[in-house]
């Protein structure tokens, strides 16, 4: 593949769809400590809203929005050009409230920008509603200028596909595209009036609909691909979905971190600093460096590994070992590495080496947001983490958020999901910065943030959260009734 020319944003953006059609294992999370480490990410979050989607039957929205009467902890808010939002939001709710269902509806939005067929939403409405019509928007802001974007889906076909400068309630917002196909599939494109009156967009238009548009994708990514100035926005509105906004799964693991870690040292400085606060008994964090011919491989050949790094940007090919841990196979000089991270922990007495698959789930899991917590820090972005607490300490995970949300030269958004009522802190967070899913009669998720209560900020929130105050948590049957031994013979 030719990369001349391309930022590293697109030769990111190429690396990560090579790798996500070679080995699908691997969920990509990319951080500014492996190859941005001398840009400035821009793009913030401001509300999601999502309709017959998932756990979602009418359209529900979340946002970051702050209000106005909370005068709490006023370091949270961030000023955009005089528009003001939160930088952290936590969802609480029972299992199977749907507080996850809200964050994979961003990942299906994200998913669909980038490249994913229309048919991995299609096939999630709200199963108890007979409708087809499906409706995913987002509205951010990405390099000063706030966007609407939004799409509606009908029978695996995106019958709407808008995007709009946003006017922030301030002023109308301004259309940049709207793209919407017919009942025969038939795609029509209509851009704002300053651009549809150039004779070249109208040119570049037509030819887009006949050999690229089709009705099962996003055309937001072939826009901006295309070199024309007139569609510098569109460029700018992808790029926040391309390098602002990450999203973190449970089983998510970073990419590439042993190489990170060996080639920026201003990650390394910060890895070891944060997990020797934690008291976990480590030392150092660091990196074991092999030849790849000292490798032993299973399923694959010493060539067939060669030809894959020869044929990624960059030379850098994720493997597993035989724990299921990550190594790193770089190409460097025409020789062929293997990268893998090594734990020095020291007793009383001793220090020995450990290797990652010697660690706990815990461990592991605070290596994956190491380089999260790092970007959040320094850049203008949004990090979106479902179940933030699993496997690690309530008051490790406590801290680490406190160490976020309290630093007011921090840059980035954190927006997670969690069951862990120690974080229902007001000493952490503010009310509008809580939010709780429920499900109604209907089996429809409903959300709602703690500001809609007009509770007192010296409210014990988490007491009153766990007695039912604000709803949310599992409303279990009696227990006592229950026989244990009724099919027993």
């Amino acid at each position: 593949m030719n990369t001349a020319g391309m930022s590293l944003y697109e030769k990111y953006f190429h690396l990560k769809c090579y790798l996500l059609n070679k080995r699908s294992i691997f969920v990509l999370y990319l951080s500014l400590c492996v190859i941005f480490s001398r840009l400035t990410f821009f793009g913030m979050l401001i509300r999601f809203y999502i309709k017959n989607v998932l756990s979602f039957s009418e359209e529900t929205e979340f946002n970051l929005i702050p209000y106005n009467r909370i005068q709490q902890h006023k370091e949270h808010l961030y000023d955009v050009n005089g528009f003001k939002l939160l930088k952290a939001a936590s969802i609480y709710g029972a299992n199977g409230a749907g507080k996850s269902n809200i964050i994979k509806g961003i990942s299906f939005l994200q998913d669909l920008v980038l490249d994913a067929l229309v048919g991995k939403i299609s096939s999630h409405t709200f199963k108890f509603l007979d409708e087809p019509n499906q409706v995913l928007g987002i509205e951010f802001i990405k390099d000063g200028i706030p966007f609407i974007y939004e799409v509606e889906i009908q029978n695996d076909v995106i019958i709407s596909e808008e995007l709009f400068k946003s006017g922030l309630g301030k002023h109308d917002d301004e259309l940049v595209y709207r793209r919407s196909t017919d009942q025969n599939n038939v795609t029509s494109i209509q851009f704002n009036d300053s651009i549809e009156k150039e004779e070249k967009i109208q040119v570049l238009k037509n030819v887009l609909l006949e050999e690229f548009v089709k009705p099962t994708k996003t055309v937001l990514k072939i826009f901006a691909n295309r070199d024309n100035p007139n569609l510098a926005d569109l460029k700018i509105a992808f790029s926040w979905f391309q390098s602002s906004l990450i999203i973190l799964a449970p089983e998510t693991r970073p990419f590439a971190l042993a190489d990170a870690l060996d080639t920026n040292e201003n990650l390394k400085l910060y890895s070891n600093r944060l997990l020797q606060s934690f008291n976990l008994g480590i030392e150092n964090l660091g990196v074991t460096i092999k030849r790849l011919e000292d490798l032993i491989l299973n399923a694959k050949t010493l060539e067939d590994v060669k030809k894959e790094v020869d044929n990624i940007d960059y030379n850098i090919l994720p493997l597993t070992n035989k724990a299921g841990d990550e190594i790193v196979v770089v190409k460097k000089n025409d020789t062929y590495f293997v990268k893998e991270i090594s734990l020095k922990h020291k007793n009383i007495n001793n220090t020995a080496t450990f290797q990652l698959s010697e660690e706990s789930d815990g461990t592991k899991r605070l290596l994956q947001f190491i380089p999260a917590f790092m970007q959040m820090t320094h850049d203008r972005c949004t990090f979106i983490i479902d179940e933030i607490e699993r496997s690690i300490h309530p008051l490790l995970i406590k801290e680490l958020i406190r160490k976020f949300t309290d630093d007011e030269n921090s840059l980035g958004q954190l927006i997670f999901s969690t069951h862990e009522s120690n974080l229902l802190d007001l000493e952490i967070f503010r009310q509008d910065e809580i939010w709780f899913a429920e499900k109604d009669i209907t089996g429809s998720t409903d959300l709602y943030s703690l500001s809609d209560f007009k509770e007192h900020n010296t409210l014990d929130i988490r007491k009153g959260y766990l007695t039912g105050r604000y709803g949310s948590i599992p409303f279990l049957g009696n227990l006592k009734d229950l026989n244990w031994h009724l099919n027993e013979s």
